[in-house]
């Protein structure tokens, strides 16, 4: 009797331990592992790397760190790199081969197409439905193509001319209304030895904001966009856009600008016009921040500066702002299924009212979402900048932006050149025509029948 009833425990056991093992295989584990939380690691590229993008990196790394912390399993890579060598080299190359970064800092308008024709880029219109984020924008069109969002924009800005009011003081100036005004107010500086406009052009943009808004002046802002279409009865060599380049040229030979500008760095730049040496500086609101204080106590620079419009061409047209909303973050359409999750989840950590403030407060920049803010904390040159973008008729998107980026290539090198004596305005249009029929010619022949 007594073996029975040993046996009998035996058996009683291994029945127990059978419905142990079936309850945790149904489950999906063994019986002897934890189920392990998966490590994901994201790679994000963004290019504050420059003094006047210190603030934004300290706000984004905060960020990143912040959700580091409340999600243990995920690491976020963030690196850093030379835009126009992320943007013109690095980029390009990875999205040809698909191994593009998990998320990066990117331009919108025409920087974007190429990349969402090769399916490159995640389409984000589900996200900022099913987040929240509908409505909460000041602007996606140039984040989106067909009807669908494929990035978001961090921040705004706006390319003003900036000036030293007491510079226009001490010599009767007035801030010039017309093209013809401005020609008169650069010879006047010439002659007292102050150095008209402050241009670093070592990164090639710069230089190119004077000759997108003469050529806006003198064309308008139709002809741009039926060039940017493909329109083929649009072409870059015409009358309208040589007299706006000859007028550039104009002012390379009067010495209007700092020298050598094309071997000079913003910072180098800027340095002239808060010194008092450059009277004017032309660029984006991006730079505000670098406005500092000169060495005399109780210098303040910022007081200093007035912020007004290009000039037009004609005393009776409204002048255009070029600006806009086309800097931000984009994603790799090549993620898996946790990657996604996870980037999906920092982008929201990003978005919000609260790095919007920040992002005004701190990096002095122009807000991409619907959030209001005190232009009292935020110093007299950003409050006039805000001003003048809000009292624009019309922004109109720089044209490194609109041009596709073969096209912008060509039209940066031949702007450095006039800049340097080195090409003459038509020859420039001839290369930038050149390029564009060439690229439209291989878009068209890659499009679907």
């Amino acid at each position: 009797m007594k073996w029975l009833i040993n046996w009998g425990w035996i058996v009683v056991y291994a029945m127990v331990l059978a419905v142990s093992v079936l309850i945790l295989s149904k489950n999906g584990s063994e019986p002897i592992e934890e189920r392990q939380t998966e490590k994901i690691t994201l790679t994000f590229r963004h290019f504050w790397i420059k003094e006047h993008d210190r603030k934004m990196l300290s706000i984004f790394e905060e960020v990143v760190d912040s959700f580091q912390n409340s999600h243990p399993n995920v690491k976020v890579n963030f690196e850093g790199m030379d835009q126009t060598v992320h943007r013109e080299q690095k980029l390009k190359s990875e999205m040809v081969t698909g191994t593009a970064p998990d998320m990066f800092v990117l331009f919108a308008g025409a920087e974007i197409e190429p990349y969402v024709r090769s399916n490159r880029l995640m389409d984000l219109t589900d996200f900022v439905r099913e987040s929240g984020l509908e409505g909460k924008f000041q602007d996606l069109e140039a984040w989106s193509y067909d009807g669908r969002i494929y990035g978001l924009p961090i921040e705004g800005h706006a390319e003003p001319l900036y000036y030293n009011k007491e510079i226009f003081a001490e010599y009767g100036i007035t801030p010039p209304r017309t093209l013809e005004e401005m020609d008169e107010v650069v010879k006047r500086l010439k002659a007292n030895g102050v150095i008209p406009f402050a241009l670093g052009n070592e990164e090639r943009w710069p230089a190119a904001i004077f000759a997108h808004y003469f050529m806006d002046r003198y064309a308008g802002p139709e002809l741009i966009n039926q060039l940017t279409r493909g329109n083929p009865k649009a072409d870059f060599n015409n009358s309208a856009y040589l007299q706006a380049m000859m007028h550039f040229k104009s002012w390379v030979s009067e010495g209007a600008f700092s020298e050598p500008a094309n071997d000079l760095s913003t910072e180098e730049a800027i340095d002239l016009f808060t010194s008092g040496k450059a009277a004017m500086y032309l660029n984006g609101s991006w730079d505000i921040n670098l406005f500092h204080n000169g060495n005399e106590p109780g210098d303040n620079f910022p007081d200093r500066v007035g912020v007004t419009s290009f000039p037009t061409l004609l005393p009776d047209q409204k002048p255009s702002l070029a600006g806009g909303y086309t800097i931000g973050i984009a994603l790799s359409s090549n993620l898996d299924e946790a990657k996604r999750t996870a980037a999906l989840e920092l982008m929201q950590a990003f978005y919000t009212e609260e790095i919007q403030e920040r992002v005004v407060y701190e990096g002095l920049r122009i807000p991409s979402m619907k959030i209001t803010f005190d232009s009292e904390r935020t110093g007299p040159v950003f409050d006039q900048v805000v001003k003048l973008m809000r009292q624009s008729d019309e922004i109109f998107l720089a044209y490194d932006n609109a041009l596709s980026p073969e096209v912008n290539k060509t039209f940066l090198k031949v702007v450095e050149q006039i800049l340097a004596g080195q090409i003459p305005p038509n020859d420039a249009l001839e290369q930038i025509q050149a390029t564009s029929e060439q690229y439209w010619k291989q878009r068209n022949s890659s499009l679907p029948n």
